[in-house]
């Protein structure tokens, strides 16, 4: 049975393939595979396990190894892309169709010239299609995308400093709610909980099962906390670095390491037992 690898390809863009003709191939290695009606170039991402694959469609196969010829050919492709996109732009506004060009992708054959777009609404694009096709003399495609795939095919780096996630790792976009960040104890305002795109930060979704697998080993915001300096009010939690921020009537702010807080839990917990063994 074939083995089964990840690759890449611009936009991150990621499909498996299978290898049946058992080339030697590593992660890095770039690499020719079947595509729609012809041939594209990638990176080979990682191998994959097959009982990991959800079951679907028959994956294409990698055909072979890319030479440096194919490079070559690969960087050409990139040059073309940028011309193709100053084009279509022209194209665009001589037409006045409400749409933004966000990337062009010309297939490793030059048998298909996707062309990635952005707009608020359905767009008549029949015309720009026609005079693109008549232009380059290959297969055309438009494809409108949303602002999450939009971030995901540029790429860039989100405000914690990362790669983004959409261009590293995620494969699918997923529903975001705001309880999200409310159950996170992070601030509502937009501008701190939304990402490159405009949309709320995908990691507040991944990081759900984090937080609610570890929250309730700290008191709740807002409640009351008693330490060495006195009663305070619980004001942050961290669960990353494992401490809570207490902050008392003065103004004072105290550090308490979450091993404390479970020690006092256990001590009040002694104590309570001993009570009711008392009293019953």
């Amino acid at each position: 049975m074939a083995e089964l690898y990840l690759v890449e390809f611009k936009g991150s863009r990621r499909e498996v393939f299978a290898n049946p003709n058992c080339l030697g191939i590593r992660a890095s290695d770039c690499v020719v595979v079947q595509a729609e009606r012809g041939a594209d170039l990638g990176k080979v991402s990682k191998k994959v396990q097959r009982e990991t694959q959800e079951l679907g469609k028959k994956p294409q196969n990698i055909l072979r190894k890319a030479t440096d010829e194919d490079l070559k050919k690969l960087i050409a492709n990139r040059e073309k892309e940028l011309e193709c996109f100053k084009e279509c732009q022209r194209m665009i506004t001589e037409k006045g169709l409400e749409m933004k060009l966000v990337d062009v992708e010309l297939q490793f054959d030059n048998n298909k010239l996707t062309f990635f777009f952005t707009a608020e609404k359905r767009v008549d694009f029949r015309e720009l299609v026609k005079e693109l096709a008549a232009t380059y003399k290959t297969r055309i495609e438009l494809r409108q995308i949303g602002v999450r795939d939009e971030a995901k095919r540029i790429g860039g780096f989100g405000v914690c400093g990362l790669p983004l996630c959409c261009a590293s790792f995620l494969s699918d976009f997923e529903p975001i709610s705001t309880q999200l960040a409310r159950e996170q104890n992070l601030s509502l305002n937009p501008a701190k909980i939304s990402g490159n795109c405009g949309r709320l930060l995908c990691c507040l979704l991944y990081e759900k099962e984090l937080y609610h697998k570890s929250l309730p080993s700290y008191p709740k915001i807002g409640s009351k906390f008693k330490t060495d300096k006195g009663e305070g009010m619980v004001d942050k939690i961290n669960i990353f670095r494992e401490y809570i921020v207490v902050k008392h009537e003065t103004g004072e702010e105290e550090k308490i390491g979450l091993a404390e807080i479970k020690k006092r839990e256990k001590k009040q917990s002694g104590i309570l037992r001993r009570w009711l063994k008392k009293e019953s």
